[in-house]
């Protein structure tokens, strides 16, 4: 796989662009309505078939001199065809998603947004004039031990612990870099919508041609996240259309569900989809989700590990992942 890295990116960007043309070209003729006559539209489907077919022979052949298996070049495939790339048992009816580190790599925007916060509250705190008071937030520990995978309120209650901080709580309505827990929230959620305006997201390699996938095989996909930025994050990388339901930092404070990977979040996201878990597959990033996933009783646990770091990789097959690969486009050339 890795002397395929470059080429096939272009090749999945033009089935992809073919895919959605398609969609557009499908849906304008059924809002053509009472405005075409049944010939007409029937003519009009009938080119669309015409153009489709030299295209997708074109795909596959582009395809072929990549050392890709053809099917993988269609804008679009039948049910059966689509499941046997997602590596997923026939029982498996949904997908559940993390959605940084799976589909996504947001965490680093969200690690600078909290140390640009926390540098703004801690900078006073930093120095006197004997000794060191209080250490800065850490990006490479404090991101991971205190914020990852937590709602923001949750994460700003962990750092000040950690720094042996108290702050009161106050109100969701206090203003962003006011001293108390919602106020550094919100200048966190500040920033963080500044970083996303400023370094727009994109979407993993693969991800989007196996939510893809994963809809023409008749499944339906739900993402969970604790960002209040997780519509944002789907729209910047393209998957927005291709996620039936989310559950968010909205979902998360609405229904009172744990703050770190737990069964509870995974559960929500198999109750927005109406299946249960044993007939869904769940896809997470770290021990604990892998955890969670085997807890809410999913028939499957795939592990993506973007960095495939071999360390991280023994520690998600030692808690008991299914699967591990560096990402979802892997998974789908998978033998």
């Amino acid at each position: 796989m890795a002397a395929q890295a470059f080429e096939p990116v272009e090749l999945d960007s033009l089935r992809s662009r073919w895919r959605t043309a398609l969609h557009a070209a499908d849906a304008a003729l059924k809002a053509t309505g009472p405005f075409l006559t049944d010939d007409a539209r029937r003519i009009e489907r009938t080119r669309l078939s015409e153009e489709y077919t030299p295209t997708t022979a074109l795909l596959r052949t582009l395809a072929r001199d990549e050392g890709i298996p053809p099917d993988l070049a269609e804008p679009f495939l039948p049910r059966g065809r689509a499941r046997r790339f997602l590596h997923l048992p026939l029982d498996v009816t949904s997908c559940v998603f993390n959605l940084d580190g799976v589909l996504v790599g947001s965490a680093a925007l969200h690690s600078i947004a909290w140390e640009r916060t926390f540098g703004e509250l801690l900078s006073p705190r930093l120095e006197s004039s004997y000794r060191r008071v209080t250490a800065p937030f850490d990006p490479n520990t404090d991101y991971l031990a205190h914020m990852h995978g937590r709602p923001r309120l949750e994460g700003v209650r962990a750092f000040l612990a950690s720094r042996g901080i108290r702050l009161p709580e106050g109100s969701p309505s206090d203003p962003p870099g006011a001293e108390t827990v919602h106020g550094i929230a919100n200048r966190k959620n500040e920033l963080l919508g500044q970083l996303l305006d400023e370094h727009r997201l994109s979407a993993f390699e693969g991800s989007r041609h196996y939510l893809e996938l994963a809809h023409d095989a008749g499944m339906k996909c739900a993402v969970v996240s604790a960002s209040a930025h997780t519509d944002l994050i789907l729209e910047q990388a393209g998957l927005a259309d291709l996620v039936d339901t989310r559950v968010d930092a909205e979902t998360i404070a609405a229904e009172h569900l744990s703050g770190r990977p737990q069964p509870d979040r995974l559960l929500a996201a198999c109750r927005k989809l109406g299946v249960e878990p044993q007939h869904a597959a769940v896809f997470e990033t770290s021990a604990a989700g892998i955890v969670a996933g085997h807890a809410a009783g999913f028939t499957i646990v795939v592990a993506v590990d973007p960095d495939d770091e071999a360390g991280h990789v023994r520690e998600l097959r030692r808690e008991g992942a299914d699967i591990v690969v560096p990402g979802l486009g892997e998974l789908l050339l998978a033998t």
